[in-house]
């Protein structure tokens, strides 16, 4: 199984935070499991943590290669698809998370009901 991890899905793994749902901890502690953080998670993580509207371990990229998750680059066809969407998630890094989800086959693993609409298959974080 191919798992894109939302940007709270991956804090909540690095922090150990119990607010992760005990499904979703077994699926990314899986190892027949794939395990992939978009560079757009990264991205909002880091521009939410400048705003000073989360924490976030510094060096998060070196932080998410040490939990052993791959990071997914953003192509080209990625953000044709991400700009084309209807916009039933107002929230271009999710529009996103969907065009990759849709591209690699993975399952979003998100608390965002929005993703739903996308007709992607979503595990909730």
């Amino acid at each position: 199984m191919i798992l894109l991890l939302d940007a709270h899905a991956v804090l909540w793994w690095l922090a150990d935070d119990a607010t992760l749902d005990p499904a979703a901890r077994s699926a990314i502690a899986h190892p027949g499991n794939d395990v992939l953080v978009s560079a757009a998670s990264i991205w909002e993580i880091e521009i939410k943590r400048a705003l000073g509207k989360l924490v976030a371990p510094s060096g998060l990229v070196g932080a998410v290669e040490d939990a052993g998750f791959d990071i997914l680059p953003i192509t080209g066809p990625d953000a044709e698809r991400a700009g084309t969407l209807p916009p039933h998630h107002q929230d271009p890094f999710g529009r996103m998370l969907v065009a990759q989800a849709v591209r690699i086959g993975a399952i979003v693993m998100s608390r965002d009901a929005a993703f739903l609409a996308y007709g992607v298959d979503v595990l909730r974080a």
